[in-house]
Parts: C-alpha cells; sequence; structure tokens
C-alpha cells in the first residue's frame, strides 16, 4: 500500500465537501468501531454464483475469510494483483529476487501468497509478479487464512490463497510511462505483455515486460569544513535510465493420479547508465568540472521446477533451481581544471558472477492427528569476481593500480534438514513447529583464501487462535540464520564518496531468535486492521567495522536487537458518507540498538527507516466507470555509519500524489498520476573526520539538496 502510494492520482472536486466532513467524523470515532465483519464471510463460497461456473475448484479453506469476484467489482481489476491489493488490512510481504544477496535458499515457505493452495518455486519472479499476470476474469475467489493453520511449514499471520481457474486461453497487457519537469529523460518503454491458459493437462503462462525507469535531480553540493566556512560550492545535474527486458515462462502439468509438476524459466538482460555533472567552485584552488559516469549490464536467467507425486503414506516434492547474474560495471570520475592544466581522475571496474544452484525434497504425511513434513535442501552459491583500480594518467589513460584484494571468488555449500509439524489443537486454535538445522562450508579464493564450516540450528513455534469470526491472533517464535552478500568477503572502492572497503575473509552470516505476533480485527462493514509486531535478538550482526591493521570492511558485530510494529488499516467510507471510498492508512515504527564497534556506546542500526506513514484514499464514483484519489507517504531514516564519517542518506521525506483513472476507455484502463507534488527532494548531510570519528576532529561537512521535481505518470493496461 505505502510504495503503491506513490502511483495514485486523484481528482477531488465531484466530493471535496462531503470528503472532508466524513473524514473528519472517521478520525474522531475509528477507535470506538467494534462491529462484525461481513465484509468477508467464513461459509465455502457459492460458485454457482459466478458468471463461469467451476465446479472443480477446490473446497474453501477451513475458517478462511473469502473474497468473491463481485467484492472487487467497483475497482473494475485487471488482474489477481489488483484484486489482492484491495483486500482489507493485507499486505503482501517476502520473497525477492534470485540470487546469493536474497533470501536463504528456498528454505520454508517466506511469501504470504498462495495459489491454489501451492507456494511459488521460482526465486526470480515474486509473488506480486505472478499474480499480475492473471486475468481477474481467472480468479474464483481469494481466502485469507493464517498460515499457522496450513500444512505449509513457515507460513503464520494473514496468507491470501488465489484459487484459480485457468482454462480457456487469454492475455493481457500494460504500458506504463513517466515525464520529469528535470533533465531525465522520459519513459516510454515500461510494461509487460503475458498471456495464459491451459490446454489439456498443461496450464501455462509466458510474459514478456521491460523494468524501464529514468532518474535524477539537480541542485546545489555545498561543503564546508569544520568551523562553518565554506570550502566547496557545487551545482550537480544528474540523470540516470534502467532497463530490464525480460521473458519468463510458467508452466504446470497434472499427469493424473496426484502427480504435478511445474517448471520455471526466466531471462533478463538489463542496461544501466549514470551521469553526474559537476560544476565546482573550490575555495583557495583551481574550479572545475567532475564528469562521473557509471555503467553496467548484466545477463541473468533462472530455471527452477518442482514435481510432487504419492510416495509410501504420503506425498513427495521435489524441487530444483539453477540461477546466475552476471556482473558488469565500470565507474569513472574525470576533473577537468577550468584553467586549462591537466585533468586528474580514477576508474574503478568490475567483472563476474553470482549463482545459485539449489537441490530440495519435502515429504509430507498425516500421522497422530497433524500434518508432519521432512525437508532437506543443498544449496550450492558462488561469486567469481575481477576488480581493477585505475588512475588517469597525464596522457589522458588510464594506468592500473595494484588491488589484489578484491579479486577472488566465494563458494557456500549449505545442506539443511527441517522436521515440521502442524494440527489443530481446539477448533479456533492451532499448532505448528518445525526443528532442524544447517551445516555449511564457505570457501574464499585470491588473495586473502580462507575455509571455515559452521553447524546452525533453525525453527519455528507459532500458535494460531480465532477467539472471534473477525479476530485472528498469531504468535511465531523463530530461530533464524541470514544469508550472506558474497561481494563484503571482497575489497571495493566508492568513487563516489572516495571509501574503500577491505576484504573479510572471517565474516559469518549473523543469526537471531524472534518473536512475531500479528493482530488482525475486522471492522465490520467499516473495513479491517491489522496490526503486527517484530522483536529481533541478533547475534553476528552484520554492519561496518575497524580492522585491527587499519581501514574498515563489513563485518560482525556481537548482538543487536531491533523491534518493528506495522499497523495497516483498510477503511470503507460508504457509511461515512463517501459511497465506493476507500481509506489505507499504515504506520511503521521501527527501533534498535547495537553497539558501535567504535565508540563503545549503543546507536541505532545504519540506514534504519524508524518511522513511515503512509496514506491512501481512493474513491470509485458510483454508476461511473471513474476513479481518482490521492496519496502520502512520510519516511525517515537514520544515518549510516563508518569509521571516519557519519552520513544522514535520503529521498522526500514526504512525497504525496494525485491520481485519477477511467476503467473503460475503449475496453482500456487509462491512469494518469501526478506525483511528489509537495516537491520531495534528494538530501544528504555527510559528515567525514580527519581520522577516527571518536578523535571529533571535522574534516569536512558535506550538504546535497537535490531538486527531484514533479513527476507526471500514465498507464494504460487492458485485456485481450
Amino acid at each position: 500500500m505505502l510504495h503503491g502510494a506513490q502511483e495514485r492520482y486523484r481528482d477531488f472536486m465531484a466530493t471535496k465537501n462531503s470528503g472532508m466532513r466524513a473524514l473528519s467524523a472517521l478520525l474522531a470515532g475509528t477507535a470506538m468501531v467494534n462491529t462484525p465483519a461481513a465484509l468477508a464471510q467464513d461459509a465455502p463460497a457459492d460458485d454457482t454464483a459466478l458468471e463461469t461456473p467451476v465446479p472443480e475448484a477446490p473446497a474453501t479453506t477451513t475458517g478462511a475469510q473469502v473474497y468473491e469476484p463481485a467484492f472487487f467489482e467497483r475497482f473494475a481489476p485487471r488482474n489477481a494483483l489488483d484484486m489482492v491489493r484491495q483486500i482489507p488490512g493485507f499486505i503482501i510481504q517476502g520473497g525477492g529476487g534470485g540470487g546469493n544477496n536474497s533470501s536463504r535458499g528456498l528454505g520454508q515457505a517466506n511469501e504470504n501468497v498462495l495459489i491454489n493452495g501451492e507456494r511459488i518455486s521460482s526465486k526470480s519472479d515474486s509473488a506480486q509478479d505472478q499474480l499480475g499476470r492473471i486475468p481477474a476474469d481467472k480468479v474464483v475467489r481469494i481466502e485469507i487464512v493464517d498460515g499457522t493453520t496450513l500444512d505449509i511449514p513457515g507460513l503464520t499471520g494473514q496468507v491470501a490463497n488465489i484459487i484459480v481457474n485457468n482454462s480457456g486461453l487469454s492475455g493481457q497487457f500494460s504500458w506504463e510511462g513517466a515525464i520529469r519537469t528535470t533533465a531525465v529523460d522520459p519513459e516510454w518503454y515500461g510494461g509487460e505483455i503475458s498471456v495464459s491458459g491451459s490446454t489439456g493437462a498443461l496450464d501455462f503462462t509466458i510474459a514478456l515486460q521491460n523494468n524501464n525507469n529514468r532518474f535524477g535531480a539537480t541542485g546545489p553540493i555545498v561543503i564546508r569544513d569544520g568551523n562553518g566556512a565554506l570550502i566547496e560550492d557545487t551545482t550537480q545535474v544528474f540523470v540516470g535510465a534502467f532497463d530490464e527486458p525480460r521473458i519468463s515462462g510458467t508452466f504446470g502439468y497434472d499427469f493424473g493420479s496426484d502427480v504435478v509438476a511445474n517448471l520455471n524459466l526466466a531471462f533478463a538482460r538489463s542496461f544501466f547508465k549514470r551521469t553526474l555533472g559537476e560544476t565546482r567552485m573550490i575555495v583557495g584552488g583551481v574550479d572545475d568540472f567532475r564528469e562521473n559516469i557509471r555503467t553496467g549490464g548484466t545477463p541473468e536467467y533462472e530455471i527452477s521446477g518442482d514435481i510432487s507425486f504419492p510416495f509410501g503414506p504420503g506425498t513427495l516434492k521435489l524441487i530444483g533451481l539453477e540461477a546466475y547474474d552476471e556482473e558488469l560495471s565500470d565507474n569513472i570520475i574525470i576533473d577537468t581544471p577550468v584553467d586549462g592544466s591537466t585533468p586528474t581522475g580514477s576508474r574503478f571496474s568490475r567483472s563476474g558472477g553470482d549463482g545459485e544452484r539449489i537441490g530440495r525434497f519435502e515429504y509430507s504425511w498425516n500421522m497422530w492427528g497433524g500434518d508432519w513434513q521432512l525437508a532437506g535442501e543443498a544449496a550450492f552459491n558462488r561469486l567469481t569476481r575481477e576488480s581493477a583500480l585505475f588512475e588517469l594518467a597525464p596522457d589522458g589513460t588510464f594506468t592500473e593500480i595494484e588491488f589484489p584484494a578484491a579479486t577472488g571468488g566465494v563458494t557456500e555449500d549449505r545442506y539443511e534438514a527441517i522436521l515440521s509439524y502442524s494440527r489443530s489443537l481446539t477448533p479456533n486454535l492451532a499448532l505448528q513447529a518445525s526443528f532442524g538445522g544447517e551445516y555449511s562450508t564457505l570457501r574464499q579464493t585470491g588473495a586473502a583464501a580462507n575455509a571455515r564450516t559452521f553447524q546452525r540450528p533453525k525453527g519455528t513455534l507459532s500458535l494460531a487462535w480465532k477467539p472471534q469470526d473477525d479476530l485472528d491472533i498469531s504468535l511465531e517464535l523463530l530461530r533464524e540464520v541470514g544469508q550472506l552478500s558474497f561481494g563484503d568477503f571482497l575489497a571495493s572502492v566508492s568513487l563516489d564518496e572516495g571509501n574503500e572497503n577491505a576484504g573479510n575473509n572471517q565474516l559469518v552470516p549473523d543469526q537471531s531468535w524472534g518473536l512475531n505476533l500479528e493482530v488482525n480485527k475486522g471492522l465490520g462493514e467499516l473495513g479491517s486492521t491489522t496490526l503486527t509486531v517484530e522483536q529481533r535478538w541478533v547475534e553476528d550482526f552484520i554492519d561496518i567495522i575497524p580492522l585491527a591493521g587499519g581501514g574498515e570492511s563489513r563485518g560482525n558485530i556481537p548482538s543487536a536487537k531491533t523491534t518493528a510494529i506495522d499497523w495497516n488499516t483498510t477503511l470503507r467510507l460508504d457509511t461515512l458518507g463517501i459511497p465506493g471510498g476507500q481509506l489505507d492508512v499504515e504506520v511503521e515504527l521501527f527501533s534498535s540498538s547495537v553497539r558501535d564497534p567504535l565508540t563503545g556506546l549503543k546507536r541505532e542500526v545504519s540506514n534504519a527507516n524508524d518511522r513511515e506513514l503512509g496514506i491512501d484514499f481512493r474513491h470509485d464514483i458510483p454508476r461511473s466507470d471513474f476513479a481518482y484519489g490521492a496519496g502520502l507517504r512520510y519516511d525517515h531514516r537514520e544515518p549510516s555509519f563508518r569509521v571516519s564519517e557519519i552520513n544522514l542518506d535520503y529521498e522526500g521525506p514526504t512525497f504525496a500524489n494525485i491520481f485519477v483513472e477511467h476503467k473503460d476507455v475503449f475496453g482500456l484502463t487509462v491512469r494518469a498520476v501526478y506525483a511528489n507534488i509537495f516537491g520531495g527532494r534528494e538530501r544528504t548531510i555527510r559528515t567525514v573526520f580527519d581520522g577516527p570519528r571518536t578523535d571529533d576532529q571535522i574534516l569536512f561537512i558535506e550538504d546535497r539538496n537535490l531538486r527531484i521535481g514533479p513527476i507526471f505518470r500514465f498507464s494504460v493496461s487492458g485485456n485481450f
């Protein structure tokens, strides 16, 4: 909901006065609302009420809140993602891209979305990607159920199960563009086209998309010394472009006799370029023009699949994945003095890639009144990297500087075994428990070759309680092991900020104890509200640390503690005088504590978002195809810390937008958005010390205040 707030445009003319009166009443009375749930039903869905009967649909999950297609009619959704986004109080969570820097292997389920009761085995395609390719007319119903009550280990809290009938052939497309008021080029080439359907026992979806992004800002950069005296006054203009064309396909085949197989294929190629131009006025020195160019492009692929079949008293599922992401990047900075003297500059280039290969089995069976699962996984992660550092010579060529610590490789061989058990203790109380561990070997090649092995316990214990039809409470205790970013083992350079990270061949994955509480309360015809609290006690926390021989790198700090609170509320405003109106509010609070490795004092975790507020208002005008609305987002960020630097870097902190939408322009949905109407900016306040920051000797303070400017976005989507 929060990120969607930056994509919406609304016209307030039609209901401005009534909207303000209703909103005032809403803010005054929300806390007193406690009415029975009416937006969803706990009874099985009546498939005969659908325009296209689907007798083959699975039976409704016991105790689920059921949202049928009629619930979403006023939004005129094009796909399942449009529908899920309108479910009161529900937010898609978990998942992520592939590669060794993402979630740890396949592991237990970590996305709170299922499709026909099955988890998504692909890592490169998220739940949002796959839901966006399911046409809305293929959705039979959506069930919201507590994950602890399911026989899928790892799921707790609210889970959306999308029941889909993929018969026939259908397609959909979307085109997205944007225009900015700064020097940034327009976005003309974003969007996706997909075709899905079934033929016999084969279900398939094929998609072609392009992630098209143009970005940039312009404004002053002022650098002063510790006494406030001006050192440098700069005007910066930066523009950037990113494109990632991607083709993907998902295929499912039902062999009969409960034997089902799935295959996921994806290939993408990214193109990136960012150019900074800086006109620098240097006090006491020679003014110059700095050109800072960064380029990159990475082909990547993923092949994954699974097959499940009866085996003995239960069901065996075999899962496999192979993924690789090539790494190519180059950064050049050249300073050209205005007096014609010799330019100076640096270059840092990098090539290589990272990959992941996983084999997993899950054997599930019923015994002693509950559902059991024994899972095992073998994962083999790899990173190879060649980096080079250069200095600009007087003749205009780049001369390589010795930098062996930035070249090498890292591999991890990891084996995991988990035994899980779930059952209903009473009609309204369910238990899920899992226990196991992993054994891993980390090997590093290059200038700092090293090899180490680890044994780490893992597991969860969760309870789901439903004391009322409109109240769900889940509590989870867990033991987790984090995933390393293999690039942290090798040295790297940031030319932009003049920083260098030394390699660290002693880096280990963090591990943590966690406690999660989620409470979902239906507010009857008014909507739904969800409160989530997550507490973590982390061991071997990873942050920048000083090295004994000088320098700094990503390394381990003995412990850290974090607390995250998320309150998400959806309110339907029909009963408050705005028929077709909806308000989504999300408040996130984050606090943390880690002992600074340099000062020994406790502080917040580097670069943490400790306060966030998101508000979306949407009005689907009754008996019309028009909708309008507005969104607002506020983010507050904590600074990051290095040995000789404190850096506060953020955008905004407030972004707002308005949107207008027509749901039937020759059968298409057309949307226009006016974003960043409050003038959110890109800000950096960077304090650099002359030596360790504990000495309190400030070398300079850099204040970067760049204008992003208004953004006009537009999209067209349809089905065929």
